[in-house]
């Protein structure tokens, strides 16, 4: 779609190696260091758990690893505000997810217990006299479709408190993105941020693969940081073991969440240069797996292809993300770790991507067969391997930020990375606008243009009214400011 700017890029990489430039943005500015974690500092004044139990609230999360993650905190923050016992949350199983995975084997129960224990009551399973009830029956099943998405606290106090004092328990399912950000008390959204960067550590065997991942990547240096340690706890090595191990990478790397898989691009509705056969095959897809969108689409006015992408609508194909990373001066041998499911066209559509970027790696590639043989069939331990491979490179680049990884990963590394963790965030209509220009815009002026887009999405700023917290960390009840 844009051979002219490949050519471009091609050329301009060759002269940077020449060159020796390094690209600006392996660092962050000055003022992200000045924000510290401190979610789980001590208040002068103990608040605790409340004398007064109102019952159990049991939640049933639906979604993938990501989702769920997020689930979890904000039942934290529910049960606090219900002053009610949390039963260990379940994970729905999904029939896109595929993965029976539960939170025992992903995220360490006891550790989790043990650090919210001051705030909240959690544990693993409801007492025997209520374990007989028929939650349906007696009216105390609360589904998606019964709360409104990110609902106030004054909803849960109104609806569910009410059954939760007459029946001595609620049980929640799905609870998908069913607590707002805004307005809600200062001790709910610190005790969110204690769930999410504090009280959840995945289980040694994902750990410990982890470490190996990255080890793999690059060398380790001396210092230990912050977000590895967090990440792979015990695992993490002060240097590498194997004398092959230290010689196979380089000592920075940079992770891409490249969003370019089937569902995705056949629900947004672009065209990706593909043909008559692309054409066919999205519209099939979207038959098959979005038959309201299908429906929708019969009663609502066509936007064509062009007018999508002019509205930043269209997913980032692998063509565009590399031609932003040679926008941004990422020299060709760069290594980059690659996180996605399947990229919708393989390894021909990844031409256009390892033509500029040849140091290309994956877990799969990265990782024996017998090593990730354990994570075979769970897609939410093999997205938490991504989650850590992605939250501890030098650099992280996204190409939707609307993903609910690309959302964690960003606010893991601005809480733990003490301002030495940048993240790239394209804004899709901007870069939609630049991309237009292909037949005629110089590569000065492109790179000159791709710099400002992503230096903007790179603003030091206190989280905004209604953000998440999870994402934008910077708020006092989550992070605090030197000076």
């Amino acid at each position: 779609m844009y051979g002219r700017l490949q050519n471009l890029a091609y050329s301009a990489l060759a002269e940077k190696e020449l060159k020796q430039e390094p690209s600006n943005f392996w660092e962050e500015a000055w003022k992200a260091s000045l924000w510290k974690p401190c979610a789980d500092r001590k208040e002068s004044k103990k608040l605790g758990q409340p004398d007064k139990n109102n019952g159990y609230i049991m939640v049933s999360a639906n979604g993938g690893l990501n989702q769920q993650r997020v689930a979890i905190c904000n039942a934290v923050a529910l049960a606090s505000l219900l002053n009610a016992t949390l039963v260990l949350p379940r994970f729905l199983y999904s029939n896109v997810w595929k993965d029976p995975s539960q939170f025992g084997d992903i995220y360490q129960e006891e550790y989790f217990v043990n650090v919210m224990k001051d705030e909240v009551n959690i544990v693993k399973e409801l007492p025997s006299h209520l374990k007989s009830l028929d939650i349906e029956a007696i009216g105390s099943l609360i589904t998606d479709a019964d709360i409104v998405k990110e609902a106030k606290p004054i909803d849960y106090l109104t609806k569910v408190l009410p059954l939760l004092l007459q029946n001595g328990v609620v049980h929640l399912l799905g609870f998908g993105n069913r607590l707002g950000f805004d307005p809600l008390p200062a001790r709910l959204q610190k005790l969110r941020c204690k769930c999410n960067f504090h009280a959840l550590k995945f289980v040694p065997k994902i750990q410990e693969a982890g470490s190996l991942l990255i080890r793999r990547i690059r060398k380790y240096d001396a210092a230990q940081r912050m977000l590895d340690k967090q990440l792979v706890g015990e695992f993490l090595p002060g240097s590498p073991s194997k004398k092959h191990d230290s010689e196979r990478g380089p000592s920075k790397y940079l992770a891409l969440h490249l969003r370019f898989e089937v569902d995705m691009i056949a629900y947004s509705l672009c065209d990706f240069g593909g043909g008559e056969k692309e054409k066919r095959e999205l519209q099939t897809y979207r038959e098959s797996h979005f038959p309201l969108l299908i429906e929708r689409l019969k009663h609502s006015k066509s936007i064509s292809s062009s007018e999508l992408r002019n509205l930043g609508r269209c997913p980032l194909t692998p063509e565009e993300a590399a031609l932003v990373l040679a926008g941004l001066g990422f020299k060709r041998g760069t290594y980059i770790y690659l996180a996605s499911s399947r990229i919708y066209g393989g390894k021909s559509r990844m031409l256009s991507f390892t033509s500029l970027y040849p140091n290309l790696v994956t877990k799969e590639t990265l990782l024996t067969p017998s090593e990730l043989a354990p994570f075979r069939n769970f897609s939410s331990q093999l997205a938490a391997l991504d989650f850590i491979a992605c939250a501890t490179a030098d650099v992280f680049a996204m190409t939707d930020s609307g993903s609910q990884l690309s959302s964690l990963v960003s606010g893991f590394r601005t809480y733990y990375g003490g301002g030495h963790a940048p993240t790239l965030r394209p804004n899709k209509k901007r870069l939609a606008a630049i991309l237009s220009e292909n037949s005629t815009i110089g590569w000065n002026s492109f790179e000159d243009r791709v710099r400002n887009m992503i230096e903007e999405g790179q603003s030091v700023f206190i989280r905004g009214y209604g953000r998440s917290i999870y994402r934008q960390p910077r708020s006092p009840e989550c992070m605090c400011r030197t000076h």
